[in-house]
């Protein structure tokens, strides 16, 4: 089955939407995990189904619910929000494949630092005027200075999930 989403701009529904970062310390015996509170984004739905758009995040609203440890991310070993206060996705294109995946080419930026960056995410509701994708991959955050690691603690991937919900701006 194949899903027709309307074409026009969209708005991240900040209320409605999350971005979460999960990833492994005390060497691997640990999850940290992490909501970002302050999102934004909007994009465009094109004639031919493509869409573009940006997603942002705002690098010190990163909450772990561990005040001390949230203040060393937010700093200059990690995120160094001060800055670089946003980390964004830029979608330079994203197409609806096979009923309801998504495939996304973007640049994810962080710390100042851009790389190219390709997620598969799943549309998983539609409508005339909403739309909501979910998404899950990984970030080497060595690529993007965030290499700080005490006493080799932290390894691996880092794991962003999200929920995104749009709605379609009114012409």
């Amino acid at each position: 089955m194949t899903v027709a989403v309307e074409t026009g701009l969209w708005q991240l529904d900040r209320t409605a939407s999350t971005v979460a970062v999960a990833h492994k310390t005390m060497w691997g015996l640990v999850t940290v995990k992490g909501t970002f509170t302050a999102t934004g984004g909007g994009g465009e739905v094109l004639p031919d189904g493509s869409a573009t758009g940006t997603v942002t995040l705002d690098a010190a609203s990163l909450d772990t619910k561990h005040a001390k440890r949230d203040k060393h991310l937010h700093g200059a070993d990690f995120f160094d929000a001060e800055n670089h206060p946003e980390i964004t996705f830029a979608v330079r294109g994203a197409e609806l494949r096979d009923g309801d995946s998504v495939h996304v080419n973007g640049q994810l930026t962080v710390r100042g630092i851009s790389r190219p960056t390709t997620v598969t995410a799943r549309l998983t509701g539609a409508g005339a005027d909403v739309l909501t994708l979910d998404a899950e991959f990984t970030v080497d955050r060595d690529q993007f200075g965030l290499g700080w690691n005490q006493l080799g603690m932290i390894r691996g991937l880092a794991t962003v999930t999200a929920t995104l919900r749009f709605t379609r701006t009114p012409v």
